[in-house]
């Protein structure tokens, strides 16, 4: 399902840790330390809004926002509510947030977007929740 002239937001690749490419889309987890956040991106050029994908395509998004969402269920499983969005008022590109919140989180109950500032994650810390979230991560 991947397009050959697809191109990932620079702002998307600058504020993610790559996990891994599903059938549709790339995978990233974002990097702020204080939420466990995924972002889900088409490898569709051009595709800015959920309607521009093919049936098929949609179909697939949703499997693989599904299984997301229970990958962060599974590893962090402090988590009280799921948040999934797709804005993308400021990254015009399609791409869907994964968000596990919970009540003690740096943001709760209000939104993740300008929370505070972005803990950043250091590079010792990151990679075994990469490795955590891999691991998780099942498509069909």
């Amino acid at each position: 399902m991947n397009s050959p002239e697809f191109q990932l937001d620079a702002r998307l690749d600058t504020d993610t840790h790559f996990l891994l490419n599903a059938p549709l889309c790339r995978i990233g987890m974002m990097d702020d330390a204080r939420f466990p956040w995924l972002i889900l991106v088409p490898r569709v050029a051009n595709v800015r809004e959920w309607p521009d994908l093919a049936t098929e395509q949609q179909q697939q998004l949703q499997a693989e926002i599904n299984a997301c969402a229970r990958a962060l269920q599974q590893v962090f499983v402090h988590g009280e509510k799921l948040n999934i969005a797709a804005l993308g008022n400021v990254v015009p590109q399609l791409h869907i947030h994964v968000i596990l919140r919970h009540s003690g989180d740096a943001a709760w109950p209000a939104p993740v977007w300008n929370a505070g500032t972005r803990e950043a994650y250091a590079k010792a810390d990151a990679a075994p929740v990469i490795n955590r979230l891999r691991e998780a991560l099942k498509f069909a």
